[in-house]
């Protein structure tokens, strides 16, 4: 099933006079892959009845968080077995277009619908669904570039929890987490570039490295955290990595020729060093455990989500070097998270979105408030002066905290 819907002459007067004034968040976890906004103009000074919502939306149900590109906002939902790519005006939360396909909702111990982002690149947006349908849009209009099944294309399988990584562009190619070590597809085309073993794919999206001076990307798979050259698909390193149900899906965060990894499920994080032929372990420990949502490394720190989040993660704050946990907070029970200048984004798993210090001499609550009802583990997004959350019903509610 395919439905096309455009209705765009409506929006481009309140599109023209946008504001122009931030970078555009037109990808999972923002231009630098950080999950850090560069944003600092953005107030958390909030009325005793919270902040002001500019809109909200209902999308479907699902986990994607949304791209922010030209005063457009990309997202994905389900209703009734039918995922559903949406375009929404940033400013007011009117439609633009939507690409409808037929996709199961497929909830297995929780919602279901799907779990990746769209990546805008140029004039196109790609998306992946849970089950490797592949998409390249037109960005302004919703018209299929190209299309294919993507597991089918590489002939390789789909975890159990169906593909969750966000498309990465790669100079031409489209780079996925897809097999044992990704595939990679010509952005123009779709044509099949390179691919990996049929092994399952863990969870997480692709992160580009500069490794000996060849660009590579990490891949979190099944069993595995592993570093492969971007252009030809070839093994550099691999880290075993096990964990309970192969739930490998925290990024894997970059600094210099050291690599973090964290995964829930009682595993722990690691810090390797990648200098050599293949990584070694500088620290390991229980201590920190990053189920679903990646940390945000700032100034050497890390600050993320500690634990499952069925029995409630904690925020907590560790020096990336050495390993060392130098606070963590059990007053919220977080998400998914952001930050922006001086200040971290958290939505609770139950909707409430906080605002803290991002500080690692200590939590410091700045400002709380109920947005959302229901589970929220989607990372909330600031772009050009409004915060965008989201539920697993697919509720997104535009806060606008502009100064």
């Amino acid at each position: 099933m395919v439905k096309h819907f455009c209705c765009i002459a409506a929006v481009l007067a309140a599109t023209a006079n946008a504001s122009s004034w931030a970078d555009d968040w037109y990808r999972f976890r923002g231009p630098e892959l950080s999950g850090i906004s560069a944003e600092t103009q953005w107030s958390h000074q909030w009325p005793a009845s919270g902040p002001k919502i500019a809109w909200t939306a209902e999308v479907g149900t699902g986990f994607s968080s949304v791209s922010v590109s030209e005063n457009r906002l990309y997202t994905i939902g389900n209703e009734a077995n039918v995922d559903t790519i949406q375009c929404l005006n940033a400013q007011t939360g009117q439609a633009i277009w939507s690409h409808a396909y037929s996709s199961p909702t497929d909830p297995n111990e929780f919602e279901g619908g799907p779990t990746s982002t769209p990546t805008v690149d140029g004039d196109v947006v790609f998306t992946l669904s849970r089950s490797g349908d592949l998409f390249a849009l037109d960005k302004m209009t919703g018209k299929v570039h190209w299309s294919q099944n993507v597991a089918i294309e590489a002939d390789v399988r789909v975890p159990g929890w169906g593909f969750s990584g966000s498309p990465l562009v790669h100079d031409r190619l489209l780079i996925l987490n897809v097999g044992d070590a990704g595939v990679a597809v010509d952005k123009k085309t779709g044509e099949l570039i390179w691919k990996s073993d049929d092994k399952d794919s863990g969870y997480s999206s692709a992160v580009p490295m500069s490794l000996g001076g060849r660009a590579s990307v990490i891949f979190g798979s099944a069993r595995s955290y592993v570093c492969v050259d971007a252009a030809s698909g070839e093994e550099r390193w691999r880290q075993r990595w096990l964990t309970t149900f192969g739930c490998n899906a925290a990024d894997a965060i970059v600094s210099g020729h050291h690599v973090f990894l964290s995964s829930g499920y009682n595993r722990g994080s690691a810090l390797l060093d990648v200098s050599a032929d293949s990584p070694s372990v500088v620290w390991k420990h229980k201590g920190f455990q990053n189920q679903m949502v990646s940390s945000l490394l700032v100034d050497g720190y890390l600050y993320g989500a500690s634990g499952d989040v069925a029995s409630g993660a904690r925020l907590t704050c560790m020096e990336m070097m050495t390993g060392d946990i130098r606070w963590s907070d059990d007053s919220i029970r977080v998400g998914a998270l952001s930050a922006a200048g001086d200040r971290l984004i958290v939505i609770s798993d139950t909707g409430q979105l906080v605002i803290a210090r991002l500080s690692p001499a200590r939590f410091e609550l700045l400002a709380q408030h109920q947005v959302l009802d229901g589970k929220c583990w989607t990372a909330p997004v600031l772009a050009q002066g409004r915060i965008y959350c989201r539920s697993a019903t697919g509720r997104i509610v535009c806060v606008d905290v502009e100064e």
